[in-house]
């Protein structure tokens, strides 16, 4: 951990994410984090069990149509463990509305159900929190993300530290010299179409998930 100024500009995030460092509050005050090990996955090789094959056939996947929602759900201080407090919110909507946050979201009759927002920055996408209101519903937006990032050469996606789910799904750990390899690779790729405008209210993504 290494503490800096608990300056959360858009200029400075994404100078931090691409050196490595993600923001998270420790004690009312901004902390800056590069894990050694930290936790990956490779876009297009997540691990699909045959439930959650069939859970795919459930959910319409949509990207920055409801970033606002997804945030909030994902810092609902009623969460366990929830860190996502004010300025965070604060702060990534702002990078959303740079064109650098999105979310990638599962919907269903019944509306959203879930999803995830992180930070993109070319081949480089940064998880930062998921949510779901329905069985399965952020890991769908999961697997969409991984769909997305798939058609960019070298991308990376972060998941900061592993958990025993995230590496159900596919998630291992790397060392923080093979993780600074595989991100300044993955900063000089193109972003993917669904992350490359910044315009606000993206249309639904297309896709067949199942």
């Amino acid at each position: 951990m290494i503490r800096v100024p608990a300056d959360l500009g858009v200029d400075s995030l994404l100078r931090a994410y691409s050196a490595g460092y993600f923001p998270m509050p420790v004690r009312r005050r901004i902390a800056w984090f590069s894990p050694n090990p930290r936790g990956i996955f490779l876009p297009g090789h997540l691990s699909i069990s045959r439930s959650l094959r069939r859970s795919l056939k459930n959910f319409d996947i949509r990207v920055n149509t409801a970033f606002g929602e997804v945030i909030a759900a994902c810092g609902d201080p009623a969460r366990p463990m929830g860190w996502i407090n004010r300025a965070i919110i604060e702060s990534f909507t702002t990078l959303h509305l740079a064109g650098y946050a999105h979310s990638v979201e599962a919907w269903d009759d019944d509306g959203l159900a879930g999803g995830l927002y992180g930070v993109s920055i070319g081949g480089f996408f940064a998880g930062e929190s998921m949510f779901h209101r329905r069985t399965d519903a952020s890991k769908v937006a999961l697997v969409a993300l991984s769909e997305i990032m798939s058609d960019v050469p070298h991308a990376l996606i972060d998941t900061q530290w592993t958990t025993d789910h995230l590496v159900s799904l596919g998630a291992f750990d790397v060392s923080r010299n093979d993780y600074a390899d595989l991100l300044d690779t993955a900063l000089q790729q193109p972003s993917p179409p669904p992350f490359a405008t910044t315009q606000k209210g993206d249309q639904p993504w297309p896709t067949d998930l199942g």
